[in-house]
Formats: C-alpha cells, sequence, structure tokens
C-alpha cells in the first residue's frame, strides 16, 4: 500500500508538471523552452505553485486527475481516458496519457496516445518535435531498445522540426550505431555531448558509447583525462555542484586515481558543508568507492 501511495503521488506530481510546462513549451523556441519548462516544474514541486496558483487552474486539473474512485495508478489513467475522449482534439491531454502509461512500463499504448497528440497538434496547425521525440521513445521502448523504423522517422521528423532535439540526436545515433554507419553515429552523439552537462548521466552514457564505438572504428578514444580535469576546473569555479564532486570522485576512482578522489571528496565535503544530505550522500559514495 506505501509502494501503491508514491506511485500515486508520482504520477500526480509528474501530470501536475506537465500541466505547468505544456505552455511554455509549446510557446517558446530552441532549446531554451525545455529549460523554462523545467524550471516552471521544479516551482511546482519544490515551492508550492504560488504563480501558477495565482495565474491558472491546477484544481482543475487534480479533479481532473482524482476523484473518490482513483485510488491507484490504473484509475488516474482512467480519468485521463475519459478527459482524452471527451477532448480529443487537445494534445496536452493525449500527452499526460501517454506520460501515465509510461510511469507503468506500458509502452505500446504510450506510443499511441503521443501519435494521438501529435495528430491534435497538426489539426491546430502545429508541430513540435518533443511529440515526435516522446512518441518515437516509447516505440522504442516498446522494442526493448531496438529503433524501429517508425520510431526512426519519428526522431528524424523531430530534429526536423529542432535540430537541437536531444532525445532524436541520441536514439538516431543508436539507429546509425546498429546499421554500422559509425560516422553518422558519431555526429549525433558528440554534437548532443557538445550540448549535455558534464555531470550529467546522459554525458557518461555518451562518453562510453563513443569511446566504444570509436575504438571499434580504428579511431582514438575521447580523452577522458582531459575530461575530468575539465569538471575538476568547473567545480572549483562552481562548488555547489554536488551531482558535479560525486561525479568527480567515481572519475578519479575508476581512473585508479584514490589520492585524487580523496582530494576530490576532501574539497567536496567542505565546499558542502552547510548542506548535511549532500554530505550524507558523499560519504555514501565514499563507502561503496572504499575511500
Amino acid at each position: 500500500m506505501i509502494v501503491l501511495a508514491i506511485l500515486i503521488l508520482a504520477a500526480v506530481a509528474a501530470l501536475a508538471c506537465g500541466f505547468v510546462a505544456w505552455p511554455i513549451v509549446a510557446r517558446q523556441t530552441g532549446r531554451g523552452r525545455f529549460v523554462l519548462a523545467a524550471a516552471a516544474a521544479l516551482f511546482v514541486l519544490g515551492i508550492g505553485g504560488g504563480l501558477y496558483v495565482d495565474l491558472g487552474h491546477p484544481a482543475l486539473a487534480v479533479r481532473t486527475l482524482q476523484g473518490d474512485k482513483a485510488r491507484d495508478i490504473n484509475a488516474l489513467i482512467g480519468r485521463l481516458g475519459v478527459a482524452v475522449r471527451e477532448h480529443p482534439e487537445d494534445p496536452r491531454r493525449w500527452v499526460l496519457l501517454g506520460q501515465a502509461y509510461l510511469s507503468v512500463r506500458d509502452p505500446e499504448d504510450a506510443a499511441k496516445a503521443f501519435d494521438r497528440a501529435i495528430a491534435a497538434a497538426r489539426g491546430h496547425g502545429q508541430q513540435f518535435s518533443f511529440l515526435y521525440s516522446a512518441y518515437g521513445e516509447a516505440l522504442t521502448q516498446a522494442t526493448a531498445g531496438a529503433v524501429t523504423p517508425d520510431a526512426e522517422a519519428a526522431f528524424t521528423q523531430a530534429l526536423a522540426i529542432d535540430p537541437k532535439d536531444m532525445a532524436a540526436r541520441y536514439f538516431l545515433g543508436l539507429a546509425a550505431a546498429a546499421r554500422g554507419n559509425s560516422a553518422q553515429a558519431l555526429d549525433y552523439w558528440n554534437s548532443l555531448m557538445a550540448d549535455t552537462p558534464a555531470n550529467s548521466p546522459l554525458h557518461a552514457d555518451l562518453v562510453d558509447r563513443i569511446a566504444a564505438l570509436t575504438a571499434r572504428s580504428g579511431g582514438s578514444a575521447p580523452d577522458i583525462a582531459a575530461m575530468v580535469a575539465g569538471l575538476a576546473a568547473r567545480l572549483a569555479a562552481n562548488p555547489d555542484d554536488a551531482p558535479g564532486w560525486q561525479r568527480l570522485i567515481r572519475a578519479y576512482a575508476v581512473l585508479g586515481d584514490k589520492a585524487k578522489a580523496q582530494s576530490a571528496l576532501a574539497a567536496a565535503r567542505k565546499a558542502l558543508a552547510g548542506q548535511p544530505d549532500q554530505v550524507a550522500a558523499l560519504d555514501a559514495e565514499a563507502k561503496a568507492l572504499k575511500l
């Protein structure tokens, strides 16, 4: 029951953030719209959504998602199903339904919902790259990670609308690599890595994929040591980045430089001394790495 309650709360939070972020994503252009959307979502989760309460109608969104019978995640999906039947021309509702299906690991139905969102947006004379990317990702999840021709077509359309679409570049790289077109895959991934924060999980994944693909192609692997040095320099200028410190400590440990890992750990503890939760996370990381 506790796990179920957490799932329900997480779903409600995600869907509420969707209501907040959608207008920003729909009206803005370029990568900045995702930053603004993320900021709006974090505002709702972290501060309570004061501006949204003042300017929007969160109670209506909650009533759409909840009710006397909404006791589990399937009930929430049922409520969204009613919403899209009543307003099939609203792409936002289809997107929220697709996200809800993904939350219960049902990518097939999620793909159908995102496909309907694309059609609804076209009905309004609109095209959004993130709708095509979401559709392509759902199709890819439905085939256990294989980028099908339909998924590749969706990602290609997303990239045509927004050449900076991050998901499209990542999955089109996977498709190219699967076909043996290493040069094209590396073009996608190198471009994407240049736009990805150095301390993010995606950056680490790209480093590994580029290194492996470059090695298979007979080229030289990326200079990992230089990347780690760059992260260390960035943290020296911005020491409040807790995830960055954890990544730096892990990187030194993986490179076998225990002394630098311990030095980075000491610097991180000092920089984050006013954040006991982050210091505890660092201690747990150090224990796992046996520092």
